[in-house]
């Protein structure tokens, strides 16, 4: 496999399926083994997944509701979601742990770094649920946080289409797709790839971001296997292994403090 550890970024908004709201059982189940069918050849893989298909916070306002207080409930989404990854994710004997940037001990483990890296190199799924436990910051800024933080290869942002183009494909029929492009074009084309605190983290740490279709059973796999697809996002093309990152993640400002507590085997 080209990558030793991933954070795969999911939207909630694709867990809909073809419905309105909510979960579609079937795109929960090939999601779930797309991601057993990469963790069976070694590769170690994280999760991050949205709660759009239930709530996002930036609706707060449009309800009237405080903008902190939407925020939580939408972290609070991307735990249902996660737990229903897990969940299907168990169902296929795939070994997972939940980590949540809130504390909710009933369901999930508290995030800390050193445990969620132990996790991974024992071959269990990690998913990463609330965001990173504060308000003001999206699911994107999560992944590009905990991708840092655990020192992945990669961050690979699974959408509905197949990369980015010079404009939006489903509006524009003459859009072309990039299939390298570096951060700085990026940021000089002005186009939407993630929400810019998320982007600026990948770009200060040279965490490259490839944008594919995740929707297409077995493009997860075939990524990793090195077929080219989707769009890598890089410093030029040259990744980040064995580049110490800018940011030491055990500092990180944005790290929950969740308190020094034992690892669990």
């Amino acid at each position: 496999m080209k990558y030793n550890r991933i954070l795969l970024k999911l939207s909630g908004e694709a867990l809909m399926g073809q419905q309105q709201y909510g979960i579609d059982a079937e795109r929960l189940m090939q999601y779930a083994s797309e991601i057993k069918s990469v963790a069976a050849t070694g590769v170690q893989v994280a999760v991050v997944i949205g709660g759009g298909n239930i709530y996002r916070g930036v609706q707060a306002e449009a309800f009237g509701l405080d903008r902190v207080q939407g925020d939580y409930m939408g972290m609070l989404a991307t735990v249902i979601n996660s737990m229903a990854l897990q969940s299907a994710l168990e169902k296929l004997e795939v070994s997972t742990r939940l980590l949540s940037g809130l504390t909710i001990q009933r369901v999930c483990e508290p995030y800390i770094r050193r445990r969620a890296v132990r996790h991974l190199e024992k071959g269990r799924v990690v998913i990463f649920g609330a965001g990173i436990g504060s308000p003001y910051f999206t699911t994107d800024s999560a992944a590009s946080l905990r991708a840092i933080e655990i020192e992945a290869d990669v961050v690979l942002k699974g959408t509905r289409v197949d990369g980015i183009y010079t404009a939006d494909p489903e509006k524009d029929p003459t859009a072309t797709r990039y299939p390298e492009i570096t951060f700085d074009e990026v940021l000089s084309k002005n186009l939407n790839v993630m929400d810019m605190t998320a982007f600026t983290l990948c770009k200060e740490n040279n965490l490259p971001i490839i944008v594919f279709d995740m929707n297409t059973p077995g493009n997860l796999e075939r990524l990793l296997n090195g077929e080219a697809m989707g769009t890598l996002v890089s410093a030029g093309g040259t990744g980040r292994d064995g580049r110490k990152p800018l940011i030491d993640p055990a500092q990180s400002l944005l790290q929950p403090l969740v308190g020094n507590q034992p690892e669990q085997a």
